[in-house]
């Protein structure tokens, strides 16, 4: 049998046991940030901001899935330094429940869970999985903190809009007065969840679809621009057409394309401008075993590698010890 084919057998029947070490790893962590996950959970359903949270667990396994190939020509071995990320993530989890801080908690949770397969799957596996792991951070719902600045933008676009369109207007930061009614660009008009959604979208295809840096900015930037400006020619379409079937008309009309049409026309505008500077396909996306074994610092950094086992149990210490940190404060 060829050395490279022996190999691979060696590394597909270390895989089984490893995934089995991880997937009870990850078992007790979710035990002892129960809380953080129901509470993202909560968010993820039942507030229409993160709904599009609900795609990311399905996203980061077909993610992975692609990257199969790759992954069964290195066999895993543990990695004692990536135990480094789970610990911080565990402060940081620690230190966002002693400050009642959700944001910084669940960040803190899902570090933690990125840490643990580096650990246990180890540095050149992790490499594979960069862009999987690291999109992991998306599940932690974020965009609270812009809502004022988007609600004032919005404003902003709508006002300049109604005036060019010969309405009379009177605006008052987010209040805007015209003959059919006094507008107010609600926190839910603010746009917040298309310009997350787009943003989470954003990096799936920069990632997949792009190899070039220099293409990956100017489409991050349309998907945080293109979204902003649709938003505000929403907000004024609503108020033009206030002006010839009342301002309760145009509300309702408004929830209803914005919520089922508007959002996926911004969407394949988007993309279909995009498309034709598209670079590769997505299973090509990401580093493969010869690129990881040619990095210089990996077998550096790397070092000898350990049993993936007892990552585990040091995993399951340092996890239990902040379990009881965390019930005695």
């Amino acid at each position: 049998m060829p050395p490279d084919a022996a190999l691979e057998n060696r590394a597909a029947s270390s895989w089984g046991r490893t995934l089995v070490l991880l997937a009870a790893a990850w078992a007790t962590l979710f035990w002892v940030t129960f809380a953080e996950w129901s509470e993202m959970a909560h968010q993820w359903w039942d507030i229409d901001t993160y709904s599009h949270i609900l795609l990311i667990p399905p996203i980061i396994v077909w993610l992975v899935w692609i990257r199969g190939d790759e992954l069964r020509r290195v066999e895993p071995s543990g990695w004692l330094p990536g135990l480094a990320w789970f610990f911080m993530g565990l402060t940081l989890w620690f230190a966002g429940r002693i400050a009642d801080v959700n944001l910084i908690a669940q960040a803190g949770v899902v570090a933690a869970f990125q840490g643990t397969a580096l650990g246990i799957l180890g540095l050149r596996a992790g490499l594979i999985l960069a862009f999987p792991l690291a999109y992991m951070a998306l599940l932690v719902p974020f965009g609270d903190e812009i809502i004022p600045p988007l609600q004032y933008v919005t404003a902003e676009i709508a006002t300049a809009l109604t005036r060019w369109s010969g309405i009379e207007t009177v605006a008052d930061g987010i209040h805007i007065d015209t003959p059919a009614g006094l507008f107010i660009v609600a926190e839910e008009c603010s746009g917040v969840k298309f310009l997350i959604a787009m943003i989470a979208l954003g990096v799936l295809v920069a990632h997949t679809c792009f190899s070039s840096w220099h293409r990956r900015l100017w489409f991050m930037l349309a998907c945080v621009v293109v979204p902003i400006i649709a938003n505000g020619i929403r907000a004024w379409a609503t108020i033009f057409i206030a002006q010839y079937v009342g301002a309760e008309a145009a509300g309702s009309f408004d929830h209803i394309i914005y919520g089922w049409v508007f959002f996926g026309i911004v969407i394949a505008m988007v993309l279909g401008v995009a498309w034709r500077w598209f670079e590769r396909e997505p299973e090509d996306a990401g580093w493969s075993v010869a690129e990881v074994s040619a990095m210089p610092l990996v077998p550096r950094i790397e070092g000898k590698g350990v049993k993936p086992a007892l990552v585990l149990g040091a995993v399951l210490t340092i996890a239990l010890v902040f379990a009881l940190l965390a019930r005695l404060v």
